[in-house]
């Protein structure tokens, strides 16, 4: 009979500790205090520290999070901006807000500004082109955009780069892009019609104005242009693909009027005043938007659509048609009111012509109008005894 110390088992060792002490929460109790009455059946008490360990802690891999990562790295673009003034700025908000990447170049310095945003500044073409983005967005004023694209170094992009404008005009950017850029490039003419002041709470409802002018017919091509109209289609706007021709008319009618009319006023000297009125106030509204776009704006949306002139002469009309209609009315009140009593004092009054006068008046003119026989002051004697009469009349006499 082996001896009972033999019989008894060695203790196993503790459990391997499955959690990293870096991914681990602890906290030590305090031992009960020397004062603690203790119950009699009690005989030893073991002061075991507490602890308490995160099972649920982050792990250095997390299937979630880089699925989410991977899914928004492939609906990601890299989008260059050209021309990252006010309005390049206003989109590069929106385009870093989805998460895309976003690079921009322009004849200015604005580094802060685009490290502000989240943007890659580059302040040569040839360095941006290197970095081989998938959309370029000509970004630049109307006046300027020739000689931008005319300058740039197209062949150090890819050759199936998608080229967007955004400019106010539409049929003007077409022609150019279709001149200067390479068969293999696509072509989108955009306008988003709003502003960084329009814009500026939101985009929902605003009009996005569209032309499909060049786009591949393989998938990655199409779905690249597609993935760039959704940015504005996620931020609320109103998609509306049309020609550029047919944007030109329209615009001409509606944006070209608008800032004429806001420039006008803003020439007038247009002040607020304690009892504006809610028209009032649009008017004033008016030429804030349109005072905020530079004169270069304004300008090419006249120089370049050439629905503009037409425009601009029905505005005359109209305005010369409307101050002939108030001084026409204000003409007849004033005669009125000034030469109305004095032209009715002044006019004659008509009396009936005596027989005696006009028989004179016949006789200078040469005419004998004598009565004949037979007529007495000219009128005939109409029966025998009207005759009669007359000649008693005349015995009498």
């Amino acid at each position: 009979m082996l001896p009972f110390s033999s019989t008894q088992t060695t203790p196993s060792p503790p459990p391997p500790n499955l959690y990293p002490s870096s991914h681990s929460i602890s906290h030590s109790l305090p031992s009960p205090p020397s004062t603690l009455k203790l119950p009699k059946n009690h005989t030893h008490l073991h002061p075991h520290r507490l602890r308490i360990r995160a099972m649920d802690a982050a792990q250095p891999f997390d299937y979630e999070t880089q699925i989410k990562t991977n899914y928004q790295k492939s609906n990601a673009l890299k989008i260059a901006i050209l021309g990252f003034g006010n309005f390049g700025q206003f989109l590069a908000k929106a385009f870093v807000r989805q998460g895309h990447r976003v690079l921009a170049q322009s004849r200015s310095d604005y580094t802060k500004a685009a490290q502000s945003l989240g943007v890659l500044f580059y302040t040569d073409p040839n360095d941006l082109c290197e970095q081989h983005p998938e959309v370029v967005i000509l970004c630049t004023s109307i006046l300027s955009s020739e000689k931008v694209i005319r300058s740039f170094p197209f062949q150090r992009l890819r050759r199936n780069t998608l080229f967007v404008d955004v400019l106010s005009v539409k049929e003007f950017p077409r022609d150019l892009l279709l001149k200067y850029l390479p068969v293999e490039f696509d072509i989108l003419c955009t306008h988003p019609m709003f502003g960084p002041e329009s814009g500026k709470n939101s985009w929902a409802n605003l009009p996005f104005v569209y032309d499909k002018v060049r786009i591949g017919n393989n998938g990655f091509r199409l779905n690249r242009c597609e993935k760039f109209l959704g940015i504005f289609a996620k931020e609320g706007c109103r998609m509306v693909e049309m020609s550029c021709a047919e944007h030109d008319r329209h615009a001409a009618g509606s944006q070209f009027v608008t800032h004429t009319m806001g420039r006008v006023l803003e020439k007038f000297n247009l002040e607020s005043s304690p009892i504006n009125t809610k028209g009032y106030e649009t008017l004033l509204n008016l030429v804030e938007n349109t005072s905020g776009d530079s004169f270069d704006l304004y300008y090419g949306l006249f120089m370049y659509n050439k629905n503009a002139m037409e425009q601009l002469e029905r505005l005359d009309n109209a305005f010369e048609a409307l101050k002939q209609e108030l001084f026409g009315n204000l003409h007849e009140v004033c005669r009125k009111q000034l030469f109305g009593t004095a032209e009715a004092a002044e006019a004659p009054r008509e009396e009936p012509a005596q027989p005696q006068k006009l028989l004179m008046v016949d006789a200078q003119n040469g005419r004998d109008e004598t009565p004949k026989k037979g007529h007495e002051n000219g009128a005939p004697l109409n029966s025998p005894s009207e005759q009669s009469s007359c000649t008693k009349a005349t015995a009498t006499m």
